[in-house]
């Protein structure tokens, strides 16, 4: 047995918390529970680093599918997804046309794409990408932007000036210290800032973090500047500080959580558990309560 095939075999039962499953209609159920208890939501299809047109095809019907199935459910079509499961890293021109292929049916139903910052090398096709999928189209394309990356304040002033939601997180790739910040501090510090910058905008943005500190300094800076509420988003991922996000809802906050599922979720929860790995004991993250679950 491969070691890859293994691990998966071994880890799929203690992780099954950080995705909804590896099914379509698993996500579906996940999505209407998350939306009965009144959370916002988006759905993503794992999967990335594709090797040929064909996987690449194939993953772009998919979120085809994904979304008429939103449709059929009555919910909204609100989708993340990354730019190297398009075919990104096989040829540019068919990762964009991949995209487009999947905006032109977020367009027609009337939804929203976020698409997923990946690691530094990528950032700029990346966002070139965004900017070129979201031209003159009313269905908004959004960004992801990674607090850690000493480009990200320029990045997002060009996002802005593109009339694009951005959704902040603080980053999870690992990054040379040349361009990017490494103690929490640093981060803390580069995300509050930007932040504060994207409250202050016309737009509805995305402030996606599990640290109460950022959260709680982005509470006092949304009451002392008299900042509606329903002007932006607090952005958690499933299976991840489910109390503190029931929490942020019982008191009025919007919480969209980031709903993954699909059978390539090893790379993914790799990802997550070195996230929190510093924050909680690996015992206490692989828990297996059941109050604790969204799904």
């Amino acid at each position: 047995m491969r070691l890859g095939s293994a691990l998966s075999k071994i880890a799929a039962p203690l992780t099954r918390r950080f995705r909804a499953g590896t099914t379509l209609k698993e996500a579906l159920d996940c999505a209407s529970k998350l939306s009965r208890e009144g959370f916002l939501f988006t759905l993503d299809h794992l999967g990335e680093h594709v090797s040929g047109k064909r996987e690449a095809d194939a993953a772009t019907e998919l979120y085809v599918v994904l979304l008429k199935a939103l449709k059929e459910y009555s919910l909204p079509r609100n989708i993340s997804l990354k730019l190297s499961q398009l075919g990104m890293g096989v040829d540019s021109e068919l990762c964009l046309k991949n995209l487009e292929r999947i905006v032109n049916a977020t367009e027609e139903l009337k939804g929203f794409v976020r698409v997923d910052m990946e690691n530094s090398a990528s950032t700029d096709v990346t966002l070139r990408m965004i900017k070129s999928a979201h031209k003159n189209r009313l269905t908004p394309v959004g960004a992801v932007l990674q607090a850690k990356l000493k480009r990200t304040p320029d990045d997002l002033l060009s996002m802005l000036e593109s009339g694009i939601s951005v959704r902040l997180c603080k980053g999870v790739y690992d990054e040379p210290t040349e361009i990017a910040f490494q103690s929490r501090s640093d981060i803390r510090r580069e995300f509050l800032a930007l932040a504060k910058r994207l409250l202050t905008s016309d737009m509805t943005h995305g402030i996606a973090t599990h640290d109460e500190f950022i959260i709680d300094e982005v509470k006092k800076f949304i009451l002392s500047n008299g900042i509606e509420k329903s002007s932006f988003e607090f952005q958690m991922l499933l299976g991840i500080r489910i109390g503190l996000a029931k929490k942020l809802l019982a008191e009025g906050w919007k919480v969209r959580i980031y709903i993954p599922f699909g059978k390539a979720w090893l790379p993914y929860t790799i990802r997550r558990i070195r996230e929190i790995k510093n924050r909680i004991a690996i015992s206490d993250l692989f828990r297996r309560d059941k109050r604790n679950k969204f799904a």
